[in-house]
């Protein structure tokens, strides 16, 4: 039976996790799973149904009607499906990242997706990465890192990111949004961030994004035994 290997990859928003874990599965070959995009598909589907912030509740009643799918091209893309919709475009606004944090705190939600996370783990070689993947959801991967950088500098790659999409927003208002994700993702009480027991911990602050994925294969590859 051919052996798979599972890498998973935490780190806090804006540490570059989705464009590294996404190269480094091209060049091992393993299906790439960005499983913050399956939350912020579920915080669209809140927003679009106008449920309140933290309403939970109603949050839960939603779920069971919820199609969620995953679609992955040739060239390894993630795409989301919503009802059947392609919504890959959609939940990359700031506002459905809002909602994403949001919704992925609530327990119902955290156990609605976790036996689809952890599937694709157990069916093929996969490099997932989120906020839970190595505590929660892959606790018995055969690698764990986590990816972190200070605040300032994520808020920069994200205020760039939102330019190049037109989408308007001010530095100052980018970096008070990362600060409050990361004191949101860390204190909530369902899977808050941390950093895994055995993680190697990669700090991309003063690294290039080449650089970044260089240093997350080396450790994919000596933990492994095997050569990208």
């Amino acid at each position: 039976m051919e052996r798979h290997y599972s890498v998973a990859i935490d780190g806090p928003s804006g540490a570059g996790k989705s464009t590294i874990a996404r190269a480094a599965a091209q060049r091992f070959g393993f299906l790439y799973v960005d499983t913050g995009a399956i939350y912020r598909t579920v915080g669209l589907a809140a927003e679009r149904r106008g449920i309140a912030y933290g309403d939970s509740a109603a949050v839960g009643a939603l779920l069971g009607g919820l199609d969620i799918r995953l679609g992955h091209g040739e060239d390894g893309v993630q795409r989301e499906f919503l009802g059947g919709e392609d919504v890959s475009g959609l939940i990359r606004t700031p506002e459905i990242s809002r909602r994403a944090s949001d919704v992925s705190a609530m327990p119902a939600v955290r156990a609605f997706l976790l036996d689809m996370q952890r599937s694709l783990g157990r069916s093929m070689s996969v490099i997932m990465d989120g906020r839970d993947i190595c505590t929660v959801v892959l606790p018995d991967a055969d690698v764990k890192i986590f990816l972190t950088a200070s605040a300032e500098c994520r808020a920069g790659r994200r205020f760039r990111e939102l330019a190049a999409k037109g989408i308007d927003m001010g530095f100052d208002e980018v970096l008070r949004e990362i600060v409050a994700r990361d004191e949101h993702d860390s204190s909530r009480a369902a899977a808050p961030l941390t950093v895994a027991e055995g993680a190697s911990v990669i700090d991309t602050s003063e690294l290039t994004l080449a650089e970044s994925i260089e240093a997350v294969c080396t450790v994919i590859s000596e933990k492994l035994g095997v050569r990208p």
